[in-house]
């Protein structure tokens, strides 16, 4: 998983710009992430489920008001992966997803977290973390010529 500004896959390669970045903001400023699932042999041929969550701090899911009222920030999708031709037997193979979001209004100095869930598990290492920087260290909130 990689925070990056924007993600696409074409012809099964993951495609990045401006990726590696953990602080972003406090404006409103799109992301992505880039994923690349490595898929077990045994579970090739089967229907899998991904879902990314974004968490605040500690742990709760960070909800923002859209026209349809208070929602939390969610994306999901399914993929299944056939064995592909000249594979050797036994080796897991990659499934590369781009996930591109536009601009959300974060809280200025606040730490965020995009957590993924694949078919209903995740792991410690499946988190990405960011954090939004503060008025001050963005040259907002002072006066003209304050020091």
């Amino acid at each position: 998983m990689l925070l990056c500004d924007s993600a696409a896959v074409a012809e099964g390669k993951l495609f990045i710009l401006g990726g590696g970045w953990t602080v972003v903001g406090p404006q409103p400023t799109p992301m992505a992430i880039a994923l690349k699932l490595d898929v077990a042999w045994t579970e090739l041929e089967d229907p899998h489920h991904w879902e990314l969550f974004l968490e605040d701090a500690d742990g709760k899911e960070v909800i923002f008001e859209t026209p349809e009222g208070p929602r939390p920030v969610e994306v999901r999708g399914d993929f299944q992966v056939g064995r592909p031709q000249g594979a050797i037997e036994g080796a897991p193979v990659s499934v590369n997803l781009a996930v591109n979001i536009g601009p959300l209004p974060f809280n200025p100095g606040q730490r965020f977290n995009w957590k993924l869930v694949v078919d209903g598990q995740s792991r410690e290492e499946w988190v990405l973390s960011f954090s939004t920087r503060s008025l001050d260290e963005a040259g907002f909130g002072q006066a003209p010529g304050a020091q």
